[in-house]
């Protein structure tokens, strides 16, 4: 019975794990989010290459009758050493890892169709990465922006930009909208019915605003490499806007930093 196997992979986090071995998640093409264990000390030069944001071919042995793996072997394509030369890089890579985890790889299952989901959450994360690594400070918001609405799109949990997703009417090209968490975002007539609809509630409670020029930058970020963004105008108002908004979208960063300011426990 066939026990190693070999596929590209993305390091997500790295633990302590017992005395001198780690415990490592990788994100990868085939499987979605996996887990191993990484044995050996401090000097181990497979210790140095399993790091977190390094991506490459990974080998993996198996134990099917424990229910057991172990990194056998990680081939390092991608360095990526930029992302801790700057501390909003370093913050917003870890919070694409926690979003990563939390959605369980892109959510697809083992399969035809898993592996396709894989596979695009993987190039997703890998581009989002790149083009964080020598970004500066303004732009690695920006770029960690751009991940969790297309991760959210990727889930299936990213509101349309363009359309009510109440009555599909077009949005006013200078109108406001508001996010409705399991509605997407409304235009002002069915948000004014949703907020009757909890009697009197403090329309606040229903979702954030967002204005037309945060829906502009989402249309142009759903379509646009993550690299592209330096030239994407957006105000402070749209940008805080919009990050209001991804905290709406229940990728899995409830409770912890602000994304741009990630103090991750994989750190």
């Amino acid at each position: 019975m066939r026990r190693t196997f070999s596929f590209p992979a993305l390091v997500l986090r790295v633990r302590p794990s017992g005395e001198s071995n780690r415990e490592a998640l990788f994100l990868s093409a085939e499987e979605g989010v996996i887990s191993a264990t990484l044995f050996g000390g401090p000097k181990s030069r497979l210790r140095s290459q399993v790091s977190p944001f390094h991506s490459g071919t990974l080998w993996i042995y198996r134990d099917p009758a424990r229910d057991f793996r172990k990194v056998s072997d990680f081939d390092v394509q991608s360095w990526r050493p930029g992302l801790r030369e700057l501390y909003e890089r370093s913050g917003a890579a870890f919070q694409m890892a926690r979003a990563i985890l939390a959605g369980r790889g892109g959510g697809g299952d083992p399969g035809l169709a898993g592996k396709g989901a894989f596979a695009g959450a993987l190039s997703l994360a890998e581009r989002s990465l790149d083009a964080l690594e020598n970004a500066g400070e303004e732009l690695c918001e920006r770029i960690g922006l751009h991940f969790l609405w297309n991760w959210a799109i990727l889930l299936g949990s990213g509101p349309d930009p363009e359309h009510c997703g109440s009555c599909a009417c077009g949005f006013d090209h200078d109108g406001v909208s508001w996010f409705v968490p399991g509605e997407g975002l409304l235009c002002k007539k069915c948000a004014f019915q949703e907020r009757a609809a909890f009697s009197g509630a403090a329309f606040g409670g229903i979702g954030p605003p967002l204005g037309p020029e945060a829906r502009r930058w989402l249309l142009a970020a759903r379509d646009a490499p993550p690299g592209e963004l330096a030239g994407r105008g957006l105000d402070a108002a749209s940008l805080g806007e919009l990050k209001v908004l991804v905290k709406h979208l229940g990728l899995g960063l409830e409770g912890g930093a602000d994304y741009w300011r990630g103090n991750d426990e994989s750190r």
